[in-house]
């Protein structure tokens, strides 16, 4: 079996693009609406925690920290 070495450095090659070529570089549209919902998801569960509070009295103590957990962090759908 023989090699020989091109004349052409692959560089050099008239590459032209096509128009197939995806031209943006962030995320498609799915992945933004998704984001878009957590965040949207997150700040409501942000409201209601300071809601929470405000309620108890505007302290954060460890009875209040506590019942966020049990609240926020339980797997019981609030759909």
């Amino acid at each position: 079996m023989a090699y020989t070495s091109s004349a052409l450095h692959p560089r050099d090659l008239p590459y032209t693009k096509t128009s197939r070529t995806k031209t943006s570089s962030g995320p498609g549209w799915l992945a933004r609406v998704h984001a878009a919902f957590m965040a949207a998801r997150l700040r409501q569960a942000e409201r209601e925690i300071a809601r929470y509070i405000d309620a108890t009295g505007g302290k954060l103590t460890d009875d209040v920290e506590r019942e966020i957990e049990r609240r926020f962090l339980s797997n019981q759908s609030r759909w």
